[in-house]
């Protein structure tokens, strides 16, 4: 009962308002007219508009339900399924499905998904197993698989071309419907693991002790963790399938729940999934209020992201770290190789060999081909910078690599880890869109010799657009909006 009191506070009446403005705005998507015929604007409410409300609702409430029992079980305030690699596990297998085996999707997209989650906390907590599931460990495990599958996925889409494209989309969360089936299914799956959460509220209760105080009461620490641990990769990749990959809800969710009040794990798998519905819902029908503006294609889970930047920042001072390592080089000491000469030397003739390959090898209309003689020649004038660049990079990011670990003596210490190439990549697009200026942008790279050609004075001389193959300049791709997309593509 004093739980209950205590979510009667403004916090609540804070979340009441927010559902009382997703109402607000999802009435205005209700209201809107898409066309001047009557019958296809009912139809597009219909079959549309009012599906995608109730998924939000549902989606929401499922990635808050999924984060509250990972948090519990793991005990560890940063575990939802974005954190932990399961969406990126659900994304990748269903991406590797489209492409390789089609016809599974057609029965078998759940258990697709569901098997790609799984995979991925299984090896997350495979990984920090015998750390003792330590939670800054288990976030960077999961942020680890979560880079590598999310590179996999991608690369994947980017392999076909312009035909998969679409999956990049649905990938960044979009909650688009044509139809009921997706809310039907995803309310099916929600009542099924809030069923099997109720079951496991009691046992839950013990994981607030230490493990010896809770193995003497008879609890199974490892059964009780692998059920919920399933329950929640099974209702996060339910959501995955259906709408794509939605980031921080999982996360905000059950922390804006113990905020509120709820310190009981009863009480936060109870407003953990209202907390998250309410959130999703008012997101999406913000998106839905910026697509009658005009502003079309922007995924609800790009979104929810802007949500969940600052609420890792306010939850990181708050957790109970591992003590920091001293600041000391261990690798000399605990992964010393035994023969160092002999490893560097098999590494030299293996980087020898790729990049030989990578200079010869080659793709023609009988298959596989190694370019010889006249070919070699007229091929290495476009192959050899480009394994030249790539060496230089790779050097590069071994060499921030190396300072970064040193001065933070955290041996996942990376650039991409850190956030440096994803700052980086947001600030690019932007860049390049906002200026009309057709001079590099210090500290972006441009081709020395492919951005005069790409000037404006170029773009009126029919020769230089021609002496550009294939370029941003050539006829076949005429400059857009503004000079400085011409040397970034």
């Amino acid at each position: 009962m004093a739980e209950r009191l205590r979510l009667f506070n403004p916090g609540a009446l804070v979340w009441l308002g927010v559902a009382a403005l997703a109402a607000l705005l999802s009435a205005l998507a209700l209201g809107r007219s898409f066309s001047a015929d009557p019958a296809l604007d009912a139809i597009i409410r219909l079959d549309g508009v009012a599906p995608r409300i109730l998924v939000s609702i549902l989606a929401g409430a499922a990635l808050g339900f999924s984060g509250a029992l990972l948090q519990r079980v793991l005990r560890n305030p940063l575990a939802e399924p974005a954190t932990l690699g399961i969406a990126s596990g659900a994304q990748l297998a269903l991406v590797l499905a489209t492409i390789h085996a089609p016809l599974w999707l057609a029965t078998g997209r759940e258990a697709i998904a569901a098997t790609g989650g799984l995979a991925a906390v299984a090896l997350v907590l495979a990984l920090t197993w015998r750390r003792g599931l330590e939670p800054v460990s288990v976030v960077l495990a999961g942020m680890m698989v979560t880079l590598i599958a999310g590179a996999i996925a991608a690369a994947a889409i980017l392999a076909d071309g312009r035909y998969m494209m679409s999956l990049f989309i649905w990938g960044g969360g979009s909650l688009a419907q044509q139809s009921w089936g997706p809310a039907m299914g995803l309310a099916l799956r929600l009542g099924l693991a809030i069923i099997a959460g109720a079951l496991l509220v009691r046992p839950l209760t013990l994981f607030a002790l230490d493990d010896g105080a809770a193995r003497s009461l008879g609890l199974s620490l490892t059964r009780v963790r692998l059920a919920a641990v399933a329950v929640a990769a099974g209702l996060a990749a339910s959501v995955v399938s259906e709408v794509g990959v939605i980031g921080f809800v999982g996360l905000a969710a059950p922390a804006l729940a113990r905020a509120a009040g709820a310190r009981s794990p009863a009480g936060q798998l109870v407003w953990s999934p209202v907390i998250g519905a309410v959130l999703l819902w008012a997101t999406d029908g913000a998106v839905m209020l910026l697509e009658a503006r005009g502003i079309a294609g922007l995924p609800t889970g790009a979104a929810t992201a802007l949500l969940g930047g600052p609420l890792l920042l306010w939850l990181l001072p708050r957790l109970r770290m591992i003590e920091r390592p001293p600041m000391r080089d261990r690798t000399a000491r605990d992964l010393h190789h035994p023969r160092p000469r002999l490893a560097l030397a098999g590494l030299f003739l293996l980087a020898l060999v790729l990049v030989l390959a990578g200079l010869t090898l080659g793709r023609g209309p009988q298959g596989l081909h190694l370019a010889t003689g006249t070919l070699f020649a007229d091929l290495l004038p476009w192959r050899l910078p480009r394994v030249m660049v790539a060496a230089a990079a790779g050097a590069m990011l071994a060499a921030a690599g190396t300072v970064m670990q040193r001065v933070t003596a955290n041996p996942l210490a990376s650039p991409d880890v850190l956030g440096v190439g994803r700052g980086q990549g947001w600030g690019w697009p932007w860049c390049c869109s906002a200026s009309t200026c057709p001079r590099p942008v210090p500290g972006l790279p441009a081709p020395r010799r492919g951005l005069p050609r790409c000037s404006p004075s170029s773009w009126r001389s029919p020769a230089a657009r021609v002496s550009v193959p294939n370029g941003c300049c050539s006829p076949a791709s005429p400059p857009r909006r503004s000079p400085m997309r011409c040397w970034w593509r």
